[in-house]
Protein backbone atom coordinates (compact mmCIF):
# COMPACT_ATOMS: atom_id res chain seq x y z
CA UNK A 1 0.00 0.00 0.00
CA UNK A 2 1.43 3.33 -0.92
CA UNK A 3 2.51 5.28 2.34
CA UNK A 4 2.22 9.01 1.41
CA UNK A 5 0.77 10.47 3.82
CA UNK A 6 -2.57 13.24 3.65
CA UNK A 7 -1.32 16.79 2.91
CA UNK A 8 -1.56 18.63 6.73
CA UNK A 9 -1.09 22.74 6.91
CA UNK A 10 1.05 25.12 9.15
CA UNK A 11 -0.19 27.81 11.20
CA UNK A 12 1.41 31.01 10.09
CA UNK A 13 -0.19 33.79 10.94
CA UNK A 14 -1.59 35.24 14.18
CA UNK A 15 -4.82 37.19 15.20
CA UNK A 16 -6.71 38.63 18.24
CA UNK A 17 -8.73 35.56 19.75
CA UNK A 18 -11.01 35.37 22.79
CA UNK A 19 -8.81 33.31 24.40
CA UNK A 20 -5.10 32.46 23.82
CA UNK A 21 -4.50 28.97 22.21
CA UNK A 22 -1.57 26.82 22.61
CA UNK A 23 0.56 26.58 19.29
CA UNK A 24 -0.95 23.35 16.74
CA UNK A 25 1.20 23.02 13.65
CA UNK A 26 -1.10 19.79 13.12
CA UNK A 27 -4.61 21.22 13.60
CA UNK A 28 -6.69 21.94 10.80
CA UNK A 29 -10.14 23.66 12.21
CA UNK A 30 -10.42 26.09 8.65
CA UNK A 31 -13.00 24.51 6.39
CA UNK A 32 -12.94 26.01 2.77
CA UNK A 33 -13.73 25.44 -0.66
CA UNK A 34 -9.59 24.25 -1.88
CA UNK A 35 -10.14 24.63 -5.11
CA UNK A 36 -11.56 27.85 -5.47
CA UNK A 37 -14.70 30.87 -5.15
CA UNK A 38 -16.10 32.83 -7.73
CA UNK A 39 -15.26 36.12 -8.07
CA UNK A 40 -19.27 37.35 -7.48
CA UNK A 41 -20.78 34.98 -5.70
CA UNK A 42 -20.73 33.40 -2.08
CA UNK A 43 -17.53 32.76 -0.58
CA UNK A 44 -17.78 31.43 3.33
CA UNK A 45 -15.67 29.36 5.55
CA UNK A 46 -16.92 27.31 8.55
CA UNK A 47 -14.41 27.34 11.63
CA UNK A 48 -14.14 24.48 13.76
CA UNK A 49 -14.08 25.21 17.76
CA UNK A 50 -10.18 24.91 18.12
CA UNK A 51 -10.18 27.79 15.32
CA UNK A 52 -12.53 30.46 16.94
CA UNK A 53 -11.32 33.68 17.18
CA UNK A 54 -13.28 37.49 18.13
CA UNK A 55 -12.00 38.57 14.44
CA UNK A 56 -11.34 36.79 11.48
CA UNK A 57 -8.90 38.14 8.31
CA UNK A 58 -8.33 37.68 5.03
CA UNK A 59 -4.71 38.39 3.37
CA UNK A 60 -3.41 39.18 0.19
CA UNK A 61 -0.70 36.64 -0.32
CA UNK A 62 1.59 38.15 -1.99
CA UNK A 63 1.58 41.24 0.24
CA UNK A 64 0.06 40.24 3.30
CA UNK A 65 -2.36 43.10 3.21
CA UNK A 66 -5.46 42.84 5.40
CA UNK A 67 -8.26 42.73 2.61
CA UNK A 68 -11.12 41.51 4.75
CA UNK A 69 -11.89 41.44 8.77
CA UNK A 70 -14.80 40.09 10.14
CA UNK A 71 -16.53 38.59 12.92
CA UNK A 72 -18.43 35.21 12.11
CA UNK A 73 -21.67 35.43 10.93
CA UNK A 74 -23.29 32.67 12.98
CA UNK A 75 -22.74 29.91 15.17
CA UNK A 76 -23.76 26.29 14.20
CA UNK A 77 -23.49 22.46 16.18
CA UNK A 78 -23.69 19.57 14.53
CA UNK A 79 -27.05 17.45 15.56
CA UNK A 80 -24.70 14.53 15.41
CA UNK A 81 -21.35 14.86 17.29
CA UNK A 82 -22.55 18.44 19.13
CA UNK A 83 -19.22 19.92 18.11
CA UNK A 84 -19.47 23.75 17.42
CA UNK A 85 -18.77 25.67 14.00
CA UNK A 86 -18.78 29.05 12.99
CA UNK A 87 -19.58 30.79 9.62
CA UNK A 88 -17.05 33.11 8.06
CA UNK A 89 -18.98 35.30 5.24
CA UNK A 90 -16.02 37.22 3.25
CA UNK A 91 -18.06 37.41 -0.01
CA UNK A 92 -17.64 41.18 -0.03
CA UNK A 93 -14.13 40.28 -1.55
CA UNK A 94 -14.11 40.15 -5.51
CA UNK A 95 -10.81 40.63 -6.64
CA UNK A 96 -9.27 37.78 -8.45
CA UNK A 97 -6.60 36.32 -6.38
CA UNK A 98 -4.86 34.31 -3.83
CA UNK A 99 -5.14 35.04 -0.16
CA UNK A 100 -4.43 33.86 3.50
CA UNK A 101 -7.71 33.19 5.52
CA UNK A 102 -6.11 33.55 9.22
CA UNK A 103 -7.99 31.89 12.51
CA UNK A 104 -5.90 32.52 14.95
CA UNK A 105 -2.56 29.89 14.78
CA UNK A 106 -4.22 28.93 12.08
CA UNK A 107 -4.59 30.02 8.26
CA UNK A 108 -5.38 28.26 4.87
CA UNK A 109 -5.28 29.72 1.62
CA UNK A 110 -8.37 30.74 -0.60
CA UNK A 111 -8.42 30.69 -3.64
CA UNK A 112 -10.61 33.79 -6.11
CA UNK A 113 -11.17 33.32 -9.60
CA UNK A 114 -13.47 34.31 -12.52
CA UNK A 115 -13.60 30.73 -13.46
CA UNK A 116 -12.33 28.30 -10.56
CA UNK A 117 -13.63 25.03 -11.72
CA UNK A 118 -12.52 24.98 -15.62
CA UNK A 119 -9.80 22.54 -15.05
CA UNK A 120 -11.39 20.55 -12.19
CA UNK A 121 -13.96 20.43 -15.33
CA UNK A 122 -11.68 19.18 -18.13
CA UNK A 123 -10.24 16.80 -15.19
CA UNK A 124 -13.07 15.12 -14.39
CA UNK A 125 -13.88 13.96 -18.12
CA UNK A 126 -10.39 12.96 -19.01
CA UNK A 127 -10.76 10.50 -15.85
CA UNK A 128 -12.74 8.57 -18.34
CA UNK A 129 -9.85 8.19 -20.68
CA UNK A 130 -7.65 6.50 -17.59
CA UNK A 131 -11.03 4.15 -17.25
CA UNK A 132 -10.87 2.98 -20.98
CA UNK A 133 -9.93 -0.52 -21.22
CA UNK A 134 -8.66 -2.79 -24.45
CA UNK A 135 -6.22 0.08 -25.43
CA UNK A 136 -3.33 1.01 -24.69
CA UNK A 137 -2.96 4.88 -22.21
CA UNK A 138 -0.37 6.33 -23.86
CA UNK A 139 1.90 9.02 -22.30
CA UNK A 140 1.20 11.52 -25.03
CA UNK A 141 -2.02 11.71 -23.43
CA UNK A 142 -1.45 10.59 -19.78
CA UNK A 143 1.71 11.18 -18.82
CA UNK A 144 3.06 9.26 -15.88
CA UNK A 145 -0.48 7.13 -15.75
CA UNK A 146 0.78 5.76 -19.13
CA UNK A 147 -0.19 2.15 -18.90
CA UNK A 148 -0.24 -0.91 -22.01
CA UNK A 149 -3.13 -2.48 -23.31
CA UNK A 150 -5.21 -5.15 -20.87
CA UNK A 151 -8.84 -6.75 -21.26
CA UNK A 152 -8.70 -6.81 -25.25
CA UNK A 153 -12.05 -8.86 -25.10
CA UNK A 154 -11.57 -10.54 -28.23
CA UNK A 155 -12.85 -13.96 -27.15
CA UNK A 156 -15.32 -13.34 -24.19
CA UNK A 157 -17.68 -16.14 -23.54
CA UNK A 158 -21.17 -16.12 -23.43
CA UNK A 159 -21.99 -17.40 -20.20
CA UNK A 160 -24.76 -20.10 -19.58
CA UNK A 161 -27.01 -17.91 -18.46
CA UNK A 162 -26.58 -15.80 -21.09
CA UNK A 163 -27.20 -18.62 -23.67
CA UNK A 164 -30.06 -18.14 -26.58
CA UNK A 165 -30.59 -20.33 -29.75
CA UNK A 166 -28.40 -18.06 -31.46
CA UNK A 167 -25.79 -18.21 -29.38
CA UNK A 168 -25.30 -21.29 -27.11
CA UNK A 169 -23.29 -21.28 -23.88
CA UNK A 170 -19.85 -21.33 -24.84
CA UNK A 171 -19.79 -18.88 -27.66
CA UNK A 172 -16.60 -16.95 -28.01
CA UNK A 173 -17.41 -13.19 -28.81
CA UNK A 174 -16.03 -10.06 -29.37
CA UNK A 175 -16.65 -6.79 -26.80
CA UNK A 176 -14.01 -4.78 -27.02
CA UNK A 177 -13.09 -1.13 -25.23
CA UNK A 178 -15.34 0.58 -23.50
CA UNK A 179 -14.40 1.69 -20.03
CA UNK A 180 -13.45 0.15 -16.51
CA UNK A 181 -16.71 0.69 -14.22
CA UNK A 182 -14.98 1.53 -10.95
CA UNK A 183 -12.28 0.40 -8.47
CA UNK A 184 -12.52 -3.33 -10.26
CA UNK A 185 -11.91 -4.56 -14.30
CA UNK A 186 -15.72 -5.55 -15.27
CA UNK A 187 -18.13 -3.54 -17.23
CA UNK A 188 -21.51 -3.32 -16.95
CA UNK A 189 -24.55 -1.90 -19.29
CA UNK A 190 -26.57 -0.71 -15.81
CA UNK A 191 -24.01 1.77 -14.79
CA UNK A 192 -22.68 2.70 -18.34
CA UNK A 193 -25.92 3.59 -19.53
CA UNK A 194 -26.54 5.68 -16.56
CA UNK A 195 -23.47 7.45 -16.87
CA UNK A 196 -23.74 8.18 -20.70
CA UNK A 197 -27.46 8.98 -20.09
CA UNK A 198 -26.59 11.85 -16.91
CA UNK A 199 -23.44 13.17 -19.10
CA UNK A 200 -25.22 13.44 -22.32
CA UNK A 201 -28.43 14.79 -20.96
CA UNK A 202 -26.45 17.85 -18.91
CA UNK A 203 -24.52 18.14 -22.23
CA UNK A 204 -27.94 19.36 -24.13
CA UNK A 205 -28.20 22.63 -21.46
CA UNK A 206 -24.90 23.66 -22.25
CA UNK A 207 -23.06 22.23 -25.48
CA UNK A 208 -21.15 25.48 -26.03
CA UNK A 209 -19.16 25.20 -22.60
CA UNK A 210 -18.62 21.33 -23.34
CA UNK A 211 -16.93 21.99 -26.63
CA UNK A 212 -14.65 24.07 -24.97
CA UNK A 213 -12.78 21.01 -22.94
CA UNK A 214 -10.09 20.35 -24.76
CA UNK A 215 -9.02 17.13 -22.40
CA UNK A 216 -6.01 15.88 -24.53
CA UNK A 217 -7.39 12.44 -25.78
CA UNK A 218 -5.84 10.40 -29.29
CA UNK A 219 -9.23 12.13 -30.60
CA UNK A 220 -9.02 15.63 -29.43
CA UNK A 221 -8.36 16.80 -33.13
CA UNK A 222 -11.76 15.43 -35.31
CA UNK A 223 -14.98 17.43 -35.76
CA UNK A 224 -16.29 16.15 -32.13
CA UNK A 225 -15.74 17.72 -29.15
CA UNK A 226 -14.23 15.64 -26.76
CA UNK A 227 -16.84 14.94 -24.52
CA UNK A 228 -18.59 13.21 -27.28
CA UNK A 229 -15.40 11.29 -28.52
CA UNK A 230 -15.37 9.96 -25.02
CA UNK A 231 -18.83 9.31 -24.47
CA UNK A 232 -18.66 6.79 -28.39
CA UNK A 233 -16.14 5.00 -26.63
CA UNK A 234 -18.39 3.15 -24.36
CA UNK A 235 -21.08 3.60 -26.60
CA UNK A 236 -19.58 1.65 -29.30
CA UNK A 237 -18.66 -1.31 -26.87
CA UNK A 238 -22.44 -1.34 -25.46
CA UNK A 239 -23.81 -1.66 -29.14
CA UNK A 240 -21.29 -4.90 -28.48
CA UNK A 241 -23.44 -6.16 -25.34
CA UNK A 242 -26.79 -6.53 -27.80
CA UNK A 243 -27.73 -9.82 -29.06
CA UNK A 244 -28.16 -9.22 -32.35
CA UNK A 245 -30.48 -12.48 -32.87
CA UNK A 246 -33.05 -11.20 -30.35
CA UNK A 247 -32.30 -7.56 -29.48
CA UNK A 248 -31.90 -8.41 -25.69
CA UNK A 249 -28.57 -6.84 -23.83
CA UNK A 250 -26.46 -8.70 -21.71
CA UNK A 251 -26.19 -7.04 -17.88
CA UNK A 252 -22.08 -7.33 -17.96
CA UNK A 253 -19.08 -8.23 -19.01
CA UNK A 254 -16.92 -9.62 -16.27
CA UNK A 255 -14.33 -11.68 -14.83
CA UNK A 256 -15.98 -14.82 -12.47
CA UNK A 257 -14.34 -12.84 -9.71
CA UNK A 258 -12.90 -9.56 -8.81
CA UNK A 259 -9.38 -8.97 -9.53
CA UNK A 260 -6.27 -8.05 -6.91
CA UNK A 261 -4.51 -5.31 -6.94
CA UNK A 262 -2.69 -5.57 -10.45
CA UNK A 263 -2.33 -3.58 -13.49
CA UNK A 264 -4.93 -5.21 -16.23
CA UNK A 265 -1.99 -6.80 -18.32
CA UNK A 266 -1.31 -8.90 -15.29
CA UNK A 267 -5.49 -9.98 -15.60
CA UNK A 268 -5.57 -13.44 -17.05
CA UNK A 269 -9.31 -15.00 -15.78
CA UNK A 270 -11.38 -15.74 -18.95
CA UNK A 271 -14.07 -13.21 -19.46
CA UNK A 272 -17.82 -13.83 -19.86
CA UNK A 273 -21.01 -11.67 -20.95
CA UNK A 274 -24.00 -12.61 -17.84
CA UNK A 275 -27.67 -12.98 -18.61
CA UNK A 276 -29.73 -10.65 -20.44
CA UNK A 277 -32.30 -8.57 -17.99
CA UNK A 278 -34.47 -5.98 -18.51
CA UNK A 279 -32.64 -3.03 -16.50
CA UNK A 280 -29.78 -3.84 -18.46
CA UNK A 281 -31.99 -3.79 -21.98
CA UNK A 282 -33.63 -0.69 -21.10
CA UNK A 283 -30.97 1.57 -19.88
CA UNK A 284 -29.57 0.72 -23.03
CA UNK A 285 -32.99 1.77 -24.97
CA UNK A 286 -32.25 5.04 -23.60
CA UNK A 287 -28.63 5.63 -23.58
CA UNK A 288 -29.06 4.72 -27.54
CA UNK A 289 -32.00 6.86 -28.45
CA UNK A 290 -30.44 9.69 -26.72
CA UNK A 291 -27.09 9.08 -28.69
CA UNK A 292 -28.43 8.71 -31.68
CA UNK A 293 -30.36 12.25 -31.75
CA UNK A 294 -27.18 13.91 -30.26
CA UNK A 295 -24.37 12.46 -32.69
CA UNK A 296 -26.68 12.39 -36.02
CA UNK A 297 -25.95 16.15 -36.11
CA UNK A 298 -22.37 15.12 -37.26
CA UNK A 299 -21.57 14.43 -40.66
CA UNK A 300 -18.90 11.32 -39.65
CA UNK A 301 -21.04 9.91 -36.98
CA UNK A 302 -24.65 9.63 -38.61
CA UNK A 303 -24.17 6.30 -39.81
CA UNK A 304 -23.47 5.31 -35.52
CA UNK A 305 -26.50 7.40 -35.11
CA UNK A 306 -28.91 5.37 -37.02
CA UNK A 307 -27.13 2.01 -35.71
CA UNK A 308 -27.99 3.38 -32.23
CA UNK A 309 -31.31 3.87 -33.48
CA UNK A 310 -32.06 0.34 -34.82
CA UNK A 311 -29.81 -1.03 -32.00
CA UNK A 312 -32.74 0.93 -29.34
CA UNK A 313 -35.65 -0.18 -31.82
CA UNK A 314 -34.64 -3.97 -31.26
CA UNK A 315 -34.05 -3.66 -28.01
CA UNK A 316 -37.68 -2.38 -27.24
CA UNK A 317 -38.96 -5.17 -28.95
CA UNK A 318 -37.34 -7.63 -26.41
CA UNK A 319 -37.85 -5.46 -23.48
CA UNK A 320 -41.71 -5.64 -24.01
CA UNK A 321 -41.59 -9.13 -24.64
CA UNK A 322 -40.04 -9.47 -21.24
CA UNK A 323 -40.54 -6.95 -18.98
CA UNK A 324 -39.74 -8.27 -16.24
CA UNK A 325 -36.26 -10.24 -16.33
CA UNK A 326 -34.66 -9.83 -12.68
CA UNK A 327 -30.76 -9.63 -12.76
CA UNK A 328 -30.52 -12.03 -9.41
CA UNK A 329 -26.64 -13.15 -8.77
CA UNK A 330 -27.41 -15.28 -5.94
CA UNK A 331 -29.98 -17.09 -8.22
CA UNK A 332 -28.06 -16.96 -11.17
CA UNK A 333 -24.94 -19.06 -8.75
CA UNK A 334 -27.49 -21.64 -7.79
CA UNK A 335 -28.16 -22.30 -11.79
CA UNK A 336 -25.03 -22.10 -13.61
CA UNK A 337 -21.25 -22.45 -13.39
CA UNK A 338 -18.77 -20.47 -13.29
CA UNK A 339 -20.14 -18.61 -10.56
CA UNK A 340 -19.98 -14.97 -10.81
CA UNK A 341 -19.12 -12.94 -7.93
CA UNK A 342 -18.53 -9.62 -8.93
CA UNK A 343 -21.19 -6.34 -8.78
CA UNK A 344 -24.93 -7.07 -9.14
CA UNK A 345 -25.94 -3.80 -10.14
CA UNK A 346 -29.90 -5.60 -9.64
CA UNK A 347 -33.06 -4.05 -10.03
CA UNK A 348 -36.33 -5.52 -9.08
CA UNK A 349 -38.94 -2.83 -10.35
CA UNK A 350 -38.56 -1.56 -14.09
CA UNK A 351 -41.26 1.31 -14.41
CA UNK A 352 -38.33 3.91 -14.06
CA UNK A 353 -36.53 2.43 -16.98
CA UNK A 354 -39.31 2.38 -19.11
CA UNK A 355 -40.03 5.64 -18.11
CA UNK A 356 -36.63 7.10 -19.24
CA UNK A 357 -36.66 4.42 -22.39
CA UNK A 358 -40.11 5.54 -23.64
CA UNK A 359 -39.06 8.98 -23.04
CA UNK A 360 -35.78 9.06 -25.04
CA UNK A 361 -37.41 6.92 -27.95
CA UNK A 362 -40.29 9.25 -28.25
CA UNK A 363 -37.90 12.28 -28.16
CA UNK A 364 -35.85 10.92 -30.85
CA UNK A 365 -38.44 9.31 -32.99
CA UNK A 366 -41.48 11.83 -32.31
CA UNK A 367 -43.76 8.56 -32.52
CA UNK A 368 -46.91 8.95 -30.32
CA UNK A 369 -46.42 5.32 -29.17
CA UNK A 370 -43.04 6.19 -26.94
CA UNK A 371 -45.19 9.19 -25.82
CA UNK A 372 -48.15 7.12 -24.56
CA UNK A 373 -45.46 4.39 -22.90
CA UNK A 374 -43.75 7.26 -21.02
CA UNK A 375 -46.89 8.87 -19.71
CA UNK A 376 -47.86 5.18 -18.68
CA UNK A 377 -44.68 4.73 -16.55
CA UNK A 378 -43.85 8.04 -15.71
CA UNK A 379 -42.88 9.12 -11.87
CA UNK A 380 -45.64 10.44 -9.69
CA UNK A 381 -42.62 12.49 -8.06
CA UNK A 382 -39.00 14.03 -8.28
CA UNK A 383 -36.09 11.94 -7.89
CA UNK A 384 -32.33 12.33 -7.32
CA UNK A 385 -31.33 10.27 -10.73
CA UNK A 386 -29.32 6.91 -9.72
CA UNK A 387 -28.20 4.37 -11.54
CA UNK A 388 -31.20 2.04 -9.77
CA UNK A 389 -33.55 4.77 -10.04
CA UNK A 390 -33.57 6.54 -13.16
CA UNK A 391 -36.93 8.36 -13.46
CA UNK A 392 -34.26 11.72 -12.56
CA UNK A 393 -32.82 11.10 -15.92
CA UNK A 394 -36.15 11.38 -17.90
CA UNK A 395 -37.58 14.34 -15.74
CA UNK A 396 -34.37 16.06 -16.55
CA UNK A 397 -35.47 15.90 -19.78
CA UNK A 398 -38.64 16.55 -20.05
CA UNK A 399 -37.77 19.56 -18.36
CA UNK A 400 -35.01 20.17 -21.53
CA UNK A 401 -37.13 19.60 -23.89
CA UNK A 402 -40.15 21.49 -22.53
CA UNK A 403 -37.70 24.71 -22.30
CA UNK A 404 -36.50 23.64 -25.73
CA UNK A 405 -39.92 23.87 -27.43
CA UNK A 406 -40.13 20.25 -28.80
CA UNK A 407 -43.68 19.89 -28.30
CA UNK A 408 -46.65 20.71 -26.17
CA UNK A 409 -46.57 17.23 -25.00
CA UNK A 410 -42.66 18.16 -23.84
CA UNK A 411 -44.05 21.04 -22.41
CA UNK A 412 -46.90 19.89 -20.21
CA UNK A 413 -44.31 17.33 -18.53
CA UNK A 414 -41.47 20.07 -18.59
CA UNK A 415 -43.71 21.76 -16.34
CA UNK A 416 -44.08 19.52 -14.47
CA UNK A 417 -41.36 18.28 -13.70
CA UNK A 418 -40.14 21.99 -13.11
CA UNK A 419 -42.97 22.43 -10.61
CA UNK A 420 -41.44 18.91 -8.90
CA UNK A 421 -37.98 20.06 -9.20
CA UNK A 422 -38.77 23.18 -7.35
CA UNK A 423 -40.74 21.96 -4.34
CA UNK A 424 -38.10 19.18 -3.76
CA UNK A 425 -35.06 22.24 -3.99
CA UNK A 426 -37.38 24.39 -1.37
CA UNK A 427 -37.84 21.78 0.85
CA UNK A 428 -33.89 20.98 1.46
CA UNK A 429 -33.32 24.71 1.25
CA UNK A 430 -35.14 24.63 4.71
CA UNK A 431 -32.34 22.82 6.23
CA UNK A 432 -29.79 25.67 4.88
CA UNK A 433 -29.72 28.47 7.28
CA UNK A 434 -29.05 26.42 10.17
CA UNK A 435 -26.32 24.18 8.04
CA UNK A 436 -22.95 23.20 10.13
CA UNK A 437 -21.00 23.07 6.67
CA UNK A 438 -23.17 25.94 5.49
CA UNK A 439 -24.45 24.61 2.13
CA UNK A 440 -27.80 22.50 1.35
CA UNK A 441 -26.06 19.12 1.18
CA UNK A 442 -25.21 17.57 4.51
CA UNK A 443 -27.53 18.19 6.92
CA UNK A 444 -29.49 14.69 6.97
CA UNK A 445 -28.09 11.72 7.67
CA UNK A 446 -29.75 10.48 4.67
CA UNK A 447 -27.14 12.41 2.51
CA UNK A 448 -24.62 9.61 3.46
CA UNK A 449 -24.06 6.62 2.10
CA UNK A 450 -22.40 4.11 -0.46
CA UNK A 451 -21.22 7.04 -3.10
CA UNK A 452 -23.41 9.87 -1.72
CA UNK A 453 -21.25 12.57 -2.95
CA UNK A 454 -21.57 11.61 -6.90
CA UNK A 455 -25.48 10.33 -5.96
CA UNK A 456 -26.62 12.85 -3.04
CA UNK A 457 -24.03 15.93 -3.24
CA UNK A 458 -23.84 16.00 -7.16
CA UNK A 459 -27.32 15.32 -7.31
CA UNK A 460 -28.47 18.07 -5.37
CA UNK A 461 -26.38 20.43 -7.04
CA UNK A 462 -28.33 19.22 -10.68
CA UNK A 463 -31.41 20.05 -8.99
CA UNK A 464 -30.82 23.29 -8.17
CA UNK A 465 -28.94 24.35 -11.42
CA UNK A 466 -32.80 22.76 -13.26
CA UNK A 467 -34.18 24.62 -10.60
CA UNK A 468 -32.52 28.26 -11.50
CA UNK A 469 -33.27 27.08 -15.33
CA UNK A 470 -36.88 26.45 -14.60
CA UNK A 471 -37.38 29.42 -12.36
CA UNK A 472 -34.56 32.12 -13.25
CA UNK A 473 -34.66 32.58 -9.05
CA UNK A 474 -30.79 33.34 -8.62
CA UNK A 475 -30.98 31.32 -4.87
CA UNK A 476 -31.20 28.17 -7.14
CA UNK A 477 -27.69 28.61 -8.49
CA UNK A 478 -26.15 30.05 -5.12
CA UNK A 479 -27.55 26.51 -2.94
CA UNK A 480 -25.85 24.97 -6.23
CA UNK A 481 -22.51 26.90 -5.62
CA UNK A 482 -22.78 25.64 -1.98
CA UNK A 483 -23.09 22.09 -2.97
CA UNK A 484 -19.57 22.13 -4.91
CA UNK A 485 -18.13 23.92 -1.58
CA UNK A 486 -19.10 21.15 0.31
CA UNK A 487 -17.41 18.66 -2.36
CA UNK A 488 -14.38 20.44 -2.61
CA UNK A 489 -13.30 20.53 1.29
CA UNK A 490 -16.17 22.45 3.57
CA UNK A 491 -17.71 19.69 4.90
CA UNK A 492 -16.68 17.40 7.88
CA UNK A 493 -13.90 15.76 7.08
CA UNK A 494 -11.58 18.42 5.79
CA UNK A 495 -11.16 16.60 2.62
CA UNK A 496 -11.37 18.02 -1.20
CA UNK A 497 -13.25 14.90 -2.18
CA UNK A 498 -11.29 14.67 -6.08
CA UNK A 499 -8.08 13.24 -6.39
CA UNK A 500 -5.56 15.77 -7.75
CA UNK A 501 -7.67 18.49 -5.92
CA UNK A 502 -6.96 20.83 -3.03
CA UNK A 503 -4.83 21.31 -0.39
CA UNK A 504 -5.95 18.11 0.95
CA UNK A 505 -7.49 15.45 -1.49
CA UNK A 506 -8.06 11.87 -1.25
CA UNK A 507 -4.90 10.04 -2.11
CA UNK A 508 -5.48 6.36 -1.61
CA UNK A 509 -9.37 6.14 -3.30
CA UNK A 510 -10.05 1.83 -3.84
CA UNK A 511 -8.93 1.72 -7.38
CA UNK A 512 -6.91 -1.01 -8.63
CA UNK A 513 -4.99 1.36 -11.36
CA UNK A 514 -3.97 3.99 -8.81
CA UNK A 515 -2.87 1.14 -6.48
CA UNK A 516 -1.23 -1.33 -8.76
CA UNK A 517 0.82 1.54 -10.88
CA UNK A 518 3.90 2.10 -7.79
CA UNK A 519 2.73 6.23 -8.77
CA UNK A 520 2.17 8.21 -5.53
CA UNK A 521 -0.23 10.14 -7.01
CA UNK A 522 -3.83 9.09 -7.78
CA UNK A 523 -5.45 8.91 -11.68
CA UNK A 524 -6.65 12.73 -11.34
CA UNK A 525 -10.11 13.84 -11.65
CA UNK A 526 -12.37 10.79 -9.59
CA UNK A 527 -14.94 11.48 -7.49
CA UNK A 528 -14.26 9.36 -4.48
CA UNK A 529 -17.85 7.70 -2.59
CA UNK A 530 -17.69 10.04 0.56
CA UNK A 531 -18.85 9.68 4.20
CA UNK A 532 -20.68 5.99 4.33
CA UNK A 533 -21.85 5.28 8.19
CA UNK A 534 -22.80 1.68 7.03
CA UNK A 535 -18.67 1.07 7.16
CA UNK A 536 -19.20 -2.16 5.14
CA UNK A 537 -15.89 -3.04 4.88
CA UNK A 538 -15.05 -2.98 8.24
CA UNK A 539 -11.54 -1.67 7.71
CA UNK A 540 -9.80 0.12 10.67
CA UNK A 541 -9.23 4.27 10.42
CA UNK A 542 -12.58 5.22 10.21
CA UNK A 543 -12.27 8.93 12.83
CA UNK A 544 -15.66 8.06 13.97
CA UNK A 545 -19.49 6.87 13.13
CA UNK A 546 -20.95 9.54 12.70
CA UNK A 547 -22.69 10.15 9.39
CA UNK A 548 -20.39 13.39 7.60
CA UNK A 549 -17.37 11.93 9.61
CA UNK A 550 -17.61 8.38 8.37
CA UNK A 551 -14.57 8.68 5.73
CA UNK A 552 -11.31 7.29 5.66
CA UNK A 553 -8.74 7.64 2.85
CA UNK A 554 -6.88 4.51 2.58
CA UNK A 555 -7.13 1.71 -0.44
CA UNK A 556 -9.16 -1.17 1.38
CA UNK A 557 -12.05 1.30 2.42
CA UNK A 558 -14.21 0.40 -0.40
CA UNK A 559 -17.26 1.59 1.08
CA UNK A 560 -15.73 5.15 1.34
CA UNK A 561 -13.14 5.62 -0.71
CA UNK A 562 -13.95 3.44 -4.19
CA UNK A 563 -14.35 5.47 -7.19
CA UNK A 564 -16.82 4.96 -10.20
CA UNK A 565 -18.28 6.11 -13.26
CA UNK A 566 -21.58 6.65 -12.28
CA UNK A 567 -20.06 8.85 -9.92
CA UNK A 568 -17.23 10.64 -12.16
CA UNK A 569 -20.47 11.07 -14.18
CA UNK A 570 -22.04 13.09 -11.45
CA UNK A 571 -19.23 15.18 -10.90
CA UNK A 572 -18.73 15.70 -14.86
CA UNK A 573 -22.45 17.02 -14.97
CA UNK A 574 -22.73 19.33 -12.14
CA UNK A 575 -19.01 21.03 -12.33
CA UNK A 576 -19.56 21.39 -15.90
CA UNK A 577 -23.23 22.85 -16.17
CA UNK A 578 -22.29 25.17 -12.94
CA UNK A 579 -19.18 26.65 -15.11
CA UNK A 580 -21.21 27.39 -17.24
CA UNK A 581 -23.74 28.53 -15.51
CA UNK A 582 -21.88 30.88 -13.52
CA UNK A 583 -21.25 34.26 -15.46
Amino acid sequence: MKTLTSITLLPMLLVACTSKQEFQPSGDPIRINQVGYYTKESKTAVIEEDGFCDTYQLKDLSTSQVVWEGKSVRTSTSPWSEKKHEVVDFSSVTKPGKYLLVAGNYSKQVNIEDHPYRALSVAALKAFYYQRSGEPIEAEYAGQWARPAGHLDTTVLVHPSAESKGRPAGTVISSPRGWYDAGDYNKYIVNSSFTIGEILTIYQCCPGYFKTLNTNIPESSNELPDVLDEMLVNLKWMLTMQDPTDGGVYHKLTNPDFEGFVMPTDCHQQRYVVQKSTAATLDFIATMALASRIYRKYDAHKEFAQQALNAAMKAWSWARLHPKVVYSQMELNKKFDPKVNTGEYGDWRFDDEFFWAATELYITTSKRMFLNEAARHASKGYFLPTWGHVSGLAAMEWMIQGSFGYSPEAERFGNKYGKMVIAYCDSVLQNTTNSIYDSPYGNSPFNFGWGCLGESCCGHGLSFLFAHKMSNDPKYLAAAIKCADYLLGRNATGYCYVTGFGIKPSMHPHHRLSEADSIEAPIPGLLVGGPNPAQQDKVEGYPSNYPDESYVDITESYASNEIAINWNAGLCAFIGWLDAEVK
